[in-house]
């Protein structure tokens, strides 16, 4: 308890000398996880829930139209809109499919979850926020003016739980950089597998039957129409493309226990310090430029025709964002969409 007061003490400090400095970068100055710096308010604008994610995942359409957010180290997606179609009927992956929200859910890093009520500079803030057992956010759920606040209040109660101790530990993950040698792979297996792949769904599991990492997939491509390094300067070049000729895509980003997705036009980007922006009124995406270590084309064959990515990588090879052009199963690839990657490299 006594490290609990120091660290909210700690905080206190900090938040005296910059007022406006977000608990992520806080936690990050303190040396804690987001999960434990959040804790120490619990009984002062933070509650915790029990841990019974399916079931509030369930519940969370009858708040109506909320702001879904989330991110990792270098990317925040923000999606307005309702919680549609919930399924958690497979046991590794939860999803909600709708035109606005569209999430893939990974339950199994779904650790604590809590909800977090506290005024900002445009009043008061609601949200149901969600951590892994490393302390960070994995995704967090934010009330509108359009939301209906009886339902959350009454969502609340119902999962309250009864342990309000304000105190919380992370442990961290492994980290596994191991990348197997290439002359330790099949690499012209790999190449084969590639060129017969039916479904994009399909390239994790090749990388898995090949245990090579989605970095070093990329350099084994069959040839650079398959996959070719670029400029993260071309995102932007993309993306302005994109607003200029009103072509529909779509915007991943996930982290380890979430993917969220965004499909439709984008009309307005900027910049902002390091942070490439897109920010339209139903949908807001921030891509911290200064973190980008490698942006690949990568193109896959499917039964629909050849689907093509724009992948980018921070410094560990992990995913930070994909963009593709508008598609679904059973449609091919836009026209303008290929044309705009075309002229990328």
């Amino acid at each position: 308890m006594d490290t609990t007061i120091d660290l909210k003490a700690q905080w206190d400090a900090l938040k005296t000398e910059q007022p406006h400095l977000r608990i992520r970068n806080a936690a990050q100055k303190l040396g804690v996880s987001e999960m434990e710096l959040l804790a120490t308010k619990i009984g002062n604008g933070v509650t915790r829930l029990r841990p019974e994610f399916k079931e509030i995942l369930s519940e969370i359409e009858s708040l109506g139209r909320v702001m879904a957010l989330t991110r990792n180290e270098e990317c925040v997606h923000e999606r307005k809109g309702v919680y549609l179609n919930g399924d958690f009927s497979n046991p590794h992956a939860g999803l909600f499919v709708g035109e606005d929200i569209d999430m893939r859910i990974f339950l199994s890093h779904w650790k604590k979850v809590f909800v977090v009520v506290e005024e900002n500079a445009r009043g008061i803030s609601k949200s149901i926020q969600f951590f892994g057992k490393d302390g960070e956010a994995i995704h967090k759920i934010f009330l509108t003016p359009d939301s209906n606040e009886a339902a959350f209040e009454t969502l609340v109660e119902k999962y309250k739980n009864e342990n309000q101790q304000p105190f919380e530990t992370s442990e961290a993950y492994e980290l596994n950089l191991d990348e197997k040698p290439d002359n330790e792979i099949d690499v012209e297996g790999f190449k084969q597998a590639w060129l017969d792949l039916k479904d994009t769904h399909d390239f994790f599991m090749m990388l898995r039957n090949f245990d090579v990492t989605r970095t070093q997939a990329l350099r084994l491509a069959p040839d650079d129409y398959y996959a070719k390094q670029i400029s993260k300067d071309a995102i932007v070049t993309m993306l302005e493309e994109a607003v200029k000729e009103k072509t529909p895509i779509m915007v991943f980003t996930g982290n380890k226990g979430n993917i969220q997705i965004h499909t439709g036009r984008i009309r307005k980007t900027m910049w902002h310090q390091e942070w490439y922006n897109i920010m339209d009124p139903d949908f807001n995406m921030h891509l911290d430029m200064s973190k980008i270590a490698q942006t690949w084309i990568v193109r896959k064959p499917t039964e629909d025709g050849i689907v093509t990515a724009i992948e980018v990588f921070n410094e560990m090879g992990d995913i930070i964002v994909q963009f593709f052009g508008k598609r679904k199963p059973g449609i091919p690839e836009l026209d303008a969409w290929r044309e705009i990657v075309e002229k990328l490299g």
